[in-house]
């Protein structure tokens, strides 16, 4: 793999034209991008959430949910005696204790407002106990389902991502704010089992022929992680092996009659976080579980919740997809669900990762190209613009194809060392760890792995749209020997917004003895560029190793100059404008003049007055281009002329000596 960072001695030449007109748009596009207006989140921005306690009662048949959710939050601002959670209205609140004490509420239009004992100061942390009940909601994926499997065995699940916990239980439900900790105690008829996150710390059989699992989770959750999933499981477990003392259980809680026809691919899962682990730093939730859970998500694939995925579709790339996200997703989640590319383009591009390291680079290179073709089909932003539609949240070729094309393209830019540092960079960072995240956090990353200013491409590809579509046209000209200097002009057709990409490009240039792979940075709808090869080119390819989502149209070699080339004697530089001391270079052109023999080249410095002061070569030359360096030590300043004489031909022009 060769990534956009070439070697300076491959980059032979280029020339760039900068353009303040692009500059000035370019910034103006992209402050009218910062400006976008934030959309209202659910969620009382007065309290802190701290820790979530279910205390839930599930029967099948009839449907039902009762229980209690204790919740500890402290005040964000000064002060605080009443806010409010968000709980669905079709969930009755029979009542709420606030510190023993029996608490005011009020409940309507999906707002559960309440009055605490007491005013609580800042950083005062309060606990209240809401009880309820009722039959919960379906919204977005299926928030909380009642289904059957098998032989009419009951299922029952919860999907809350993105707006679907207050289906279910009171919260806070923004991804913002991440709670501490977490229990689920989860009571269920004796013949089923119930799976939550972290670890099971007790299991208690009651005299009504019931059972109540007992899970906690001591890492720190968002709301729409927080899981249930109940059934007749039959239990699989393996191990993840991660030190030489140490190993972690990897849980499979499967439908008795899925077990054997899927034992063989969850045999994989321990090498995935291992591999997961090798790329991210170790898995983040090491001190308790991983596992998957089979649930009856019907036309869909899987959910990451924390420690335990919930997996209805059972294939290596949805295992490795929500794997990935225990890293981008729970670890560090997307503070708001504009930047759902964090979690979802993450994960995507894991998927690809994990098929380059199991199935090699080819692998990995027909999934970008799936995916690139996936990507070009997104309309708008990848920063999502409507957060009120769960399908623009989750739209597949936006948050997540072409949200893991954009780490493909940034691997291609820094190099596959600096890249796979920056994801472990942003995974580990301090500020962000079990936290969350927005895109400019990831950039700050980035920016400081690589020590290079990403503003561009971070603007251009998660608050653009669209993707560069290059016409490329060339033609090549003989300069001496085996030489040749080959002209490369770039248009991108014009976008709406950015107007156009800029992107470090990549060019192959075939030639009669073999490949070159030259870079330029392309930084204007139309521009030229041009480089120096060794062979006659036959061809050329823009971004042959496929870094870039683009359309490109190559046409062939127009407009070709042959030999001979042209005789001509250029300004000596520094040139009189600048005058030189005591040394000025000088270029010429040799034409071809015979089909067989080489040209007798004459170069003189006469001063003023006609006198030769120098010959600087005088000698068989082949055509093409040619160069001297011109040292004037021992001349006084003045005015001198220099003078090339092919016999046939001869031109001359002045230069300034200053000393």
């Amino acid at each position: 793999m060769f990534p956009f960072k070439i070697a300076a001695f491959l980059f032979l030449f280029s020339f760039l034209v900068f353009s303040q007109n692009f500059e000035k748009t370019k910034k103006e596009n992209f402050q009218k991008v910062n400006s976008l207006l934030k959309v209202e989140y659910p969620g009382d921005s007065s309290i802190d959430i701290k820790y979530y306690k279910l205390n839930l009662k599930v029967t099948y048949n009839p449907n039902y949910l009762s229980g209690s959710v204790t919740i500890k939050a402290s005040p964000s601002g000064n002060s605080l005696n009443s806010f409010f959670l968000d709980l669905q209205d079709f969930m009755q609140v029979d009542s709420i204790m606030s510190n023993g004490r029996k608490a005011q509420f009020s409940h309507a239009n999906a707002k559960l407002n309440i009055t605490l004992n007491k005013t609580y100061s800042a950083n005062e942390i309060f606990e209240i106990t809401i009880y309820y009940q009722g039959l919960p909601g379906s919204s977005g994926f299926g928030s909380f389902e009642f289904q059957t499997h098998g032989d009419n065995e009951p299922v029952i699940w919860t999907l809350s991502e993105p707006y679907g916990a207050s289906d279910w239980f009171p919260c806070k439900d923004t991804p913002a704010d991440k709670a501490d900790s977490s229990d689920v105690w989860i009571t269920v008829d004796k013949n089923l089992y119930g799976v939550s996150n972290g670890v099971l710390a007790g299991i208690v059989e009651n005299p009504d022929n019931t059972i109540t699992y007992k899970w906690t989770n001591k890492y720190p959750i968002a709301q729409y992680l927080i899981s249930l999933a109940v059934s007749d499981y039959t239990i699989y477990k393996n191990y993840f092996k991660y030190s030489e003392k140490d190993s972690m259980p990897v849980i499979n809680y499967m439908y008795p009659e899925d077990l054997a026809e899927y034992k063989t691919l969850l045999d994989k899962v321990p090498n995935m976080l291992r591999i997961l682990s090798d790329y991210y730093g170790l898995y983040p939730f090491i001190t308790e579980k991983y596992g998957n859970a089979e649930i009856g998500w019907k036309n869909g694939g899987g959910m990451e919740n924390q420690t335990v995925s919930s997996i209805s579709r059972f294939t290596e790339t949805i295992l490795v997809h929500e794997l990935v996200h225990q890293w981008f997703g729970d670890k560090i989640t997307c503070r708001d669900w504009q930047d759902i590319w964090l979690n979802e383009g993450f994960a995507t591009y894991g998927e690809m990762l994990y098929a380059e390291k199991v199935y090699g680079d080819s692998a990995y290179n027909d999934f970008a190209e799936k995916e690139m073709a996936l990507a070009k089909n997104a309309k708008g932003s990848i920063y999502v613009q409507d957060i009120s539609s769960v399908s623009e949240i989750f739209n597949g070729n936006r948050s997540y194809s072409k949200g893991g094309i954009v780490l493909h393209m940034l691997r291609g830019i820094v190099g596959d060392s600096v890249f796979f540092d920056i994801l472990k960079t942003y995974s580990n960072d301090q500020k962000l760890a079990y936290k969350t995240a927005v895109t400019a956090d990831f950039q700050r990353d980035a920016e400081a792995v690589s020590g290079e200013n990403l503003e561009y491409f971070f603007n251009e590809w998660i608050y653009g749209e669209g993707y560069p579509k290059y016409n490329i046209d060339w033609n090549s000209a003989w300069l001496n020997n085996n030489n040749y200097e080959v002209t490369v002009n770039v248009n991108q057709t014009r976008n709406t917004y950015p107007d156009f990409f800029t992107m470090p490009v990549q060019i192959r240039i075939s030639t009669s003895i073999g490949d070159t792979l030259l870079s330029f940075f392309n930084d204007q709808q139309n521009q030229q560029v041009k480089f120096l090869v060794k062979g006659n080119p036959s061809s050329i390819i823009l971004d042959p190793d496929n870094w870039i989502l683009k359309d490109a149209i190559t046409f062939s070699e127009s407009n070709k100059i042959s030999s001979p080339i042209k005789f001509g004697l250029e300004q000596n530089h520094p040139n009189p404008l600048n005058p030189f001391n005591p040394t000025t270079t000088i270029e010429y052109r040799v034409p071809e003049l015979s089909a067989v023999h080489n040209t007798h080249v004459k170069l003189s410095v006469y001063d003023i007055l006609g006198n030769q002061v120098a010959v600087l070569v005088d000698e068989e030359q082949s055509p093409g281009k040619h160069s001297v360096i011109f040292n004037a030590n021992g001349l006084a300043s003045g005015v001198y002329i220099y003078s090339l004489n092919t016999g046939s031909l001869v031109a001359a022009k002045k230069l300034v000596l200053l000393k």
